[in-house]
């Protein structure tokens, strides 16, 4: 695994984070195959590696815009589970006051505009708010996620020009799990998705996204190069997908194979490897990350519990925050 972080603490938070994203997941599915959750949800599983390596390099003063299989990236940019679960729920004390569920959570506090059901949907937000900091003569820097099959959207196109021409703080990460809905990336994509952004002058790289470190590596060196004024930088994370596109997506073989998940779960998974890699390196022993994940298991179960006994908003606040004063 590449290496850039050399403080023992930052290992074991980025793999906590890790850990609470698909512990947070986990449990976000039980409540939906419960009914408890109204709507559906979208799993990051999997994909730790990618929301945890770039998060972990950026600063609550940097933005991220996150997309509907966003839970991921909000707990990796410091949300909190109860207000998390809240939110899923429809309960008042959710980040939206129950309005957004899962495909619209948003943190403000630390530093996520929100997630977005619309494919490509947060395209404009994240370089308006790249904008936004050049002109203001602020240093923080924005992150845009989104996935492979954003990339057919016209949106992605016209701000990475405008990006390019104005030369805006914002890194546009590309999280290729191999599938857009039920269709794989190659037969939706042609060419090199990287060469889109290098047709605007975009520096773009590609990196492992089931390795932690080489994620943060990578992305902690486009963060110091966009505060200076050298961005915007696009990444394209190779990862995967465990669960289907949504939770009600349980039969998947007419798409895709149990081989070829079983392959990338067995050899691939960006937990066990950087769980292997943090005994081996002697950072922390099998004991005190079993430990850890115990830990994390608990709170998210308190959380859940926490969530299910909230009061829901009133009736009154059926139209607060959806229109301006």
């Amino acid at each position: 695994m590449a290496e850039q972080k050399t403080n023992s603490e930052d290992y074991l938070r980025m793999y906590r984070q890790m850990v609470r994203i698909r512990t947070f997941e986990d449990n976000a599915n039980q409540l939906y195959l419960s009914a408890k959750m109204p709507g559906l949800t979208h799993m990051y599983s999997g994909e730790e590696a990618v929301a945890v390596g770039i998060c972990e390099a950026l600063t609550d003063d940097d933005r991220i815009t996150s997309t509907h299989r966003g839970h991921g990236h909000c707990v990796a940019k410091g949300a909190d589970f109860r207000r998390m679960f809240c939110e899923l729920l429809g309960k008042e004390e959710g980040y939206c006051r129950g309005k957004g569920g899962s495909m619209h959570i948003a943190d403000q506090s630390h530093g996520n505009l929100g997630a977005n059901a619309i494919v490509g949907g947060s395209m404009g937000i994240a370089t308006g708010s790249a904008l936004r900091a050049k002109l203001l003569g602020q240093d923080d820097v924005t992150v845009c996620f989104f996935g492979d099959g954003a990339t057919a959207q016209g949106l992605l196109y016209e701000v990475m020009n405008m990006a390019a021409l104005w030369k805006l703080p914002v890194i546009y990460a590309c999280e290729n799990n191999g599938y857009s809905e039920y269709t794989r990336t190659e037969e939706i994509a042609a060419g090199e998705i990287t060469a889109r952004a290098e047709a605007f002058g975009i520096e773009a790289f590609k990196v492992d996204g089931q390795d932690v470190l080489a994620v943060n590596a990578l992305t902690q060196k486009l963060v110091a190069r966009a505060r200076r004024g050298e961005g915007p930088f696009f990444i394209e994370l190779e990862t995967y997908r465990y669960h289907g596109h949504h939770v009600g997506d349980i039969n998947r073989e007419y798409y895709r194979s149990k081989d070829e998940e079983r392959s990338w779960k067995q050899d691939r998974d960006p937990i066990v490897r950087f769980r292997g890699w943090l005994v081996e390196q002697g950072v922390a022993t099998e004991e005190e990350i079993e430990a850890m994940n115990a830990e994390i298991e608990k709170d998210a179960s308190d959380a859940v519990a926490y969530a299910e006994a909230a009061k829901y908003p009133d009736m009154s606040e059926v139209d607060m925050h959806v229109y301006a004063d």
